[in-house]
């Protein structure tokens, strides 16, 4: 069996095959597991169920056998204006969202094979990206070119993880852990006509359908409790490596090249008393490092090379992200954990490059979160988790090049999210 049909197998045996969107910092998720999201996403130094290893492998054996099982209803508010441009008809605000709802399924096991040591798998949504443009905000440009009927505009990105992983108590104070993370992406786009002027082949650019990649990278972690109440913990996911996206090989840099970030954290929790604990992590997403999220917008391009789908072609301009995470647990009973959190992370898009990301507004910056963990009388446990992302809009400064008839785009994004999970 190809290392691909073991991915696929594995995705669709964690019933991650339903459509997913999200677009929180960035396009990753703000944390993985709903204790965690109710707690503004923490989790480096926190284990709390089956899903810690998608945020550090190290902290599986602490949380002993258990299955989590969850589903999350998430729901972006995305929209975009035009102002100052010079072309008739672009001018205008347009709407995102023809698609609003997505549910993103989630599944944590970990089996402890002795007092000290445990294997496990995680399979989760790890990122992604969604807007659909009913009325084109590229419409007028792509009429302008020859094509007649360029219909909805919109892009559609999903990133899934399956993570197997091992995690060992080097003594009673220190674990270390690794994930194997093998990773699913799917992508589709839709009504980028316009930019086929920019395109080394404008043939690969949109509206091929959905097209999806395979790959693989690593996550380690370390976690380590200074005293009784202090935890610390660190983690490092590698670059995912991900095949070529071959339909949009006239979209994306290196002819349809799309990678995961690389990133890494530090976490801190305290048990400030013995009912409440208080975490914070600090993470930092490397979107620098791929050149499909990172290279700026060249308009007009300088040769092949810049063009759409080129070696150092035109991507969404993204930066790095810095993203800082706090949170608060309390059992305010035997039965009833309460829990709250806030996220917050740096702008990773510049006010330059608003106009290609009409397609991806990922701008929202502060997330606030609630949660609780109900105790069932069968030793299960039922938890939901409310994340609210404050809207947020980053206005161009520059953004359209004078070849599209200057002006500036600015981009607009919301979002809410209700999860609930079942742990056993």
């Amino acid at each position: 069996m190809t290392k691909r049909s073991v991915v696929l197998s594995l995705v669709i045996a964690g019933g991650l095959v339903s459509p997913l969107a999200q677009a929180t910092n960035g396009y990753f998720a703000i944390g993985y597991g709903q204790k965690s999201v109710g707690m503004g996403g923490v989790g480096i130094a926190l284990p709390q169920d089956a899903m810690a290893a998608a945020s550090n492998p190290a902290g599986m054996v602490w949380v002993g056998d258990r299955v989590d099982l969850g589903l999350e209803w998430f729901r972006p508010d995305r929209s975009s204006d035009i102002v100052d441009n010079g072309v008739p008809g672009v001018n205008g605000h347009y709407d995102g969202n023809a698609t609003r709802d997505f549910f993103i399924p989630e599944f944590g096991y970990n089996h402890m094979v002795d007092d000290r040591m445990s294997l496990g798998v995680a399979v989760f949504g790890n990122g992604g990206m969604n807007s659909d443009y009913s009325t084109n905000p590229f419409g007028v440009y792509a009429q302008m070119g020859g094509v007649s009927n360029p219909g909805a505009a919109g892009v559609n990105l999903a990133q899934l993880f399956v993570s197997p992983t091992w995690s060992m108590k080097l003594n009673p104070s220190n674990s270390i852990g690794v994930s194997l993370n093998l990773a699913y992406q799917q992508f589709s786009a839709k009504g980028l006509y316009a930019f086929g002027q920019i395109s080394n082949n404008p043939s690969a650019l949109t509206n091929n359908g959905t097209d999806y990649s395979t790959g693989y990278g690593a996550r380690i972690g370390w976690t380590g409790k200074v005293t009784d109440a202090v935890t610390l913990g660190a983690t490092y996911q590698t670059r995912t490596i991900m095949g070529k996206l071959n339909n949009y090989s006239g979209l994306f840099a290196g002819q349809g090249e799309f990678d995961i970030p690389a990133n890494y954290g530090v976490g801190l929790a305290v048990k400030v008393t013995p009912a409440t604990t208080i975490a914070a992590d600090v993470e930092r997403i490397q979107y620098g490092g791929v050149a499909s999220v990172s290279n700026p917008l060249v308009f007009p391009p300088t040769g092949p090379a810049t063009m759409l789908g080129g070696g150092q072609g035109s991507g969404f301009g993204w930066q790095d992200m810095n993203v800082f995470k706090l949170g608060v647990a309390h059992a305010y009973s035997s039965t009833l954990t309460v829990r709250a959190g806030w996220n917050h992370n740096n702008q990773q898009i510049p006010t330059s490059q608003t106009f290609f990301n009409i397609l991806a507004p990922g701008v929202v910056q502060d997330h606030a979160t609630l949660g609780a963990t109900w105790k069932l009388p069968n030793k299960g446990e039922l938890t939901v988790a409310y994340m609210h992302a404050f809207s947020k809009t980053v206005s161009g400064s520059g953004s359209i090049p004078a070849g599209f008839g200057g002006g500036n785009a600015n981009i607009r994004l919301s979002e809410d999210q209700l999860g609930i999970s079942y742990g056993w």
